[in-house]
């Protein structure tokens, strides 16, 4: 069975299209963002074995949850934190430094770590959230301002050391991304309509470096992101994954064809 990686910009239902798949093929060991995943660290921890054990001994009623949520790789250890519940204030923000994205480590330390675990990962029947695109090339447009030349090569890179025979890209692409974007504004609102999604999307994007190098404000300029980022990781699919991907119509696919479609492809 192959590995299967869910991506597409933000609003495009890839929370919803990985648990339809799921569901339908439940051998598929899924890995949704937040989860301990062979290949990607989001919202997880990245930690030297000093890091991990001053976290332990400065969060003692915390020890029996961390140790539940910890995962150790050769020196480090991976810790899924926003899975442990705590009213312990600054809990979460503390370990949050602990990330390797949003520009908390130097770019050739990012692209070690992505790389080695790339090229370490070689089980199959794995299904993946935002693995192989939306993260790391958030940090690599909004936090390292790499041009997309530079881009392409280290996704050139990275291909190279996936096992690609057992890997199989489904792109969810919208070509009305102003409209959608505008649609999840108001339905990630809290109980008093308050957008909050748009809101912390919009001060993580104008406090990035790329946002404040370019002067990002509002919605114009978040649309001129993810226009961007979706043109690029098109680029990235047409140059460099070809069959090993499909492009689907966002929020306009129908499970049958889909799972139709991932049985008949060459890649699988």
């Amino acid at each position: 069975m192959k590995n299967i990686y869910i991506e597409g910009i933000q609003g495009m239902g890839k929370s919803t299209l990985i648990k339809e798949i799921a569901a339908q093929i439940p051998a598929l060991h899924m890995c949704m963002e937040g989860d301990y995943s062979p290949v990607d660290l989001a919202w997880c921890t990245w930690m030297s074995e000093k890091d991990y054990k001053q976290t332990l001994q400065h969060y003692s009623s915390l020890q029996e949850e961390i140790r539940k949520n910890t995962f150790k790789e050769e020196n480090h250890y991976i810790i899924t934190y926003t899975k442990i519940l705590t009213d312990i204030p600054g809990f979460h923000k503390d370990l949050e430094r602990f990330e390797i994205y949003n520009g908390r480590v130097s770019l050739q330390e990012l692209e070690t770590i992505i790389l080695s675990r790339y090229q370490n990962f070689s089980q199959t029947g794995y299904l993946f959230e935002c693995s192989f695109f939306q993260n790391i090339i958030e940090d690599l447009i909004l936090f390292h301002q790499l041009s997309d030349t530079k881009i392409m090569e280290f996704y050139e890179r990275l291909y190279e050391v996936v096992k690609n025979d057992d890997f199989l890209l489904l792109y969810l692409y919208s070509d009305q991304l102003e409209e959608t974007i505008s649609g999840i504004k108001k339905e990630r609102c809290d109980a008093l309509g308050n957008e909050m999604w748009y809101s912390l999307m919009n001060e993580f994007l104008i406090h990035s470096p790329y946002g404040k190098q370019h002067g990002y404000k509002g919605f114009e300029d978040m649309i001129s992101h993810f226009r961007h980022r979706q043109e690029l990781e098109l680029r990235i699919i047409h140059e460099i994954l070809l069959d090993h991907a499909l492009i689907l119509p966002a929020k306009n696919w129908k499970i049958e064809e889909i799972l139709s479609k991932i049985q008949t492809n060459p890649a699988v």
